[in-house]
């Protein structure tokens, strides 16, 4: 029992010098997590092909360290997010699930596999309709907890106070210009000869509420956030080979996105968002059976015209060729 709990104090003691290090070296923290991913793109380069069973757990991994730092750094600027254990699951889910999938498929075969895509659907299809409906969070951005940017969004406990000091300012109404009042002015080692400093985006859209949706916005949301689920059923029921489960899956992200792009976002990320499922729709040309039919062909000829025709091409062209195939067989990457 007292061995169990000097480990038990160890292991604290160990996750508050490394909570402490991340708080007040954001910008070393952003450093491990690229060293982490960079040796994931490494290992790509020779499991990409054959086996991914090394690749994908470590980019697994740094995918998790960037969410488990951000949640440090989110305490440091006391982030008001209720939704905070929903999101994170939701968070860990989406960056594992690719890596889930190969796994059951190599424990329980096919139908263990897919019994792992219908599972892991059902519950992000779950957790994003109540974040929708019971918490009123607009519009569902992916990933669910955008990254902090370590060089100018976060700030560490230790300079709260300066954060504090800059905000304590007015705008002039006709000139528009930030004045500081004499009464928060810093001291003179701390002092920043500059103007106030205008809030972050991660600030923004951490303290930013989302835009309210109208019952008719919110039901295309709804719409878009069971589209997987409903594509996976479809699949089930009319097979691999038929072309029901791909146009019942982009007529419903077509519709979906015909209703809120018409809408009036407040806040970039919402934006932003709306940006990346627009190009997102430009994967149904990739998608079996479309691509089996039409796409593949072109796109396999034009990717060998660029690698035997202009320099340097073919150091990306070739790689994705072969690549290609093992993308459409693996359900998150394709459809996810």
């Amino acid at each position: 029992m007292s061995q169990f709990k000097e480990y038990s104090d160890a292991v604290r003691r160990l996750y508050e010098r490394y909570t402490e290090f991340v708080r007040k070296n954001p910008a070393a923290t952003a450093q491990l997590e690229n060293t982490v991913r960079t040796l994931s793109y490494l290992i790509a380069g020779e499991s990409l092909i054959g086996d991914c069973s090394t690749y994908l757990p470590v980019y697994s991994a740094s995918n998790l360290l960037v969410l488990f730092n951000d949640s440090i750094l989110r305490k440091g600027l006391r982030c008001p997010l209720s939704q905070q254990r929903l999101l994170t699951w939701l968070s860990v889910l989406e960056y594992v699930e690719v890596f889930l999938e190969m796994g059951a498929g190599k424990l329980w075969g096919e139908a263990g596999r897919w019994l792992m895509i219908g599972l892991i659907q059902i519950f992000k299809v779950a957790f994003r309709l109540v974040l929708l409906l019971l918490y009123k969070s607009g519009l569902q951005t992916s990933p669910p907890i955008i990254p902090l940017d370590r060089g100018s969004e976060c700030v560490s406990e230790d300079d709260s106070t300066g954060e504090q000091q800059e905000d304590a300012c007015f705008v002039g109404q006709r000139s528009g210009r930030a004045i500081r009042p004499l009464g928060s002015a810093p001291s003179l080692q701390s002092r920043l000869w500059g103007a106030p400093r205008k809030r972050s985006s991660m600030q923004e859209k951490i303290n930013s509420r989302p835009t309210d949706l109208s019952f008719q916005e919110t039901l295309a949301e709804s719409v878009y956030i069971s589209r997987p689920l409903v594509h996976l059923v479809c699949l089930g029921v009319c097979g691999k080979r038929s072309w029901k489960p791909w146009l019942v899956s982009a007529a419903l992200e077509l519709s979906s996105f015909a209703i809120l792009r018409d809408a009036k976002f407040e806040n970039r990320w919402e934006r932003a968002e709306m940006k990346r499922r627009a190009f997102l729709l430009c994967y149904y040309l990739l998608r079996s059976p479309f691509y089996d039919t039409f796409s593949e062909e072109k796109i396999i000829f034009l990717l060998r015209l660029l690698a035997d025709h202009v320099p340097g091409v073919g150091l990306v062209a070739r790689p994705l060729m072969e690549y290609l195939p093992t993308w459409q067989k693996i359900y998150f990457y394709n459809w996810g």
